[in-house]
């Protein structure tokens, strides 16, 4: 029945209007932007903003044989905590990916920026990272080519990372993770984050999430409150893609 429905619509259909759809080429250029506001920015379980909301926005370019490049930014407070200046994070990024049999392959390199800073150790880090995704599930491994987020000493710490993605029907998916950040020459400040991530997607753009986040950091990321920036909580967010 559905072979001879899908016969009956052709029929309806002019043959010069089908085949153009059939050849619809795909665009070789892609942009795409994004910009929202989240209750906490936390970046591998620790807050960047002091536990208070950030405003966040990006764009990225995509080519048809998978390569990329972006460029991310938001409102951040741990420097100005630090006596450091700056107050935004801006991170450009680029990569490629491909498939390679029943794996997707993800090949890019990322730099962290805080302009304006006065850190004694520049908090700029660059990495190489390496993701491999299989059905729902993701493994990312990050390496830093530079020393980490303005630990001295630090070259070579590196970030694993498995997630997964669970499609729930009507806009709705689950996303839980577990990652775990090395911290070279500095075990105290090495930890493991978690979170399980619950997303709606209302269409024409507008997303919205909510995450509970923890880490087993034990207290050594702190405000200058002494607040755990560590710590158990929710995340809400809501962003718009155009």
């Amino acid at each position: 029945m559905k072979a001879k429905a899908a016969f009956l619509l052709s029929a309806l259909v002019p043959a010069g209007a089908a085949l153009a759809q059939a050849q619809a080429p795909q665009p070789d250029h892609t942009f795409a932007f994004n910009a929202g506001a989240i209750s906490d920015y936390r970046y591998r379980g620790i807050s960047q903003s002091r536990l208070r909301p950030a405003l966040q926005g990006g764009v990225d370019y995509t080519h048809a044989s998978g390569l990329y490049l972006g460029a991310w930014a938001s409102s951040i407070r741990w420097i100005k905590d630090g006596g450091g200046g700056a107050d935004a994070e801006l991170d450009l990024y680029g990569g490629w990916r491909f498939p390679a049999g029943p794996l997707g392959l993800d090949l890019g390199v990322l730099t962290y920026n805080y302009p304006g800073h006065e850190l004694a150790t520049s908090p700029n880090t660059q990495e190489g990272y390496v993701a491999a995704s299989w059905g729902p599930a993701t493994l990312k491994y990050s390496h830093a080519f530079s020393n980490l987020f303005g630990f001295a000493n630090s070259k070579n710490s590196y970030y694993l990372d498995l997630s997964a993605s669970f499609d729930l029907g009507r806009g709705w998916s689950l996303v839980p993770h577990v990652g775990h950040q090395k911290v070279k020459n500095n075990d105290p400040s090495s930890y493991t984050d978690y979170a399980v991530t619950l997303n709606k997607d209302f269409g024409k753009g507008l997303s919205a999430s909510a995450a509970w986040v923890d880490t087993d950091s034990n207290g050594v990321y702190l405000s200058p409150g002494g607040k755990n920036l560590g710590r158990s909580g929710l995340v809400l967010g809501v962003k718009y893609a155009f």
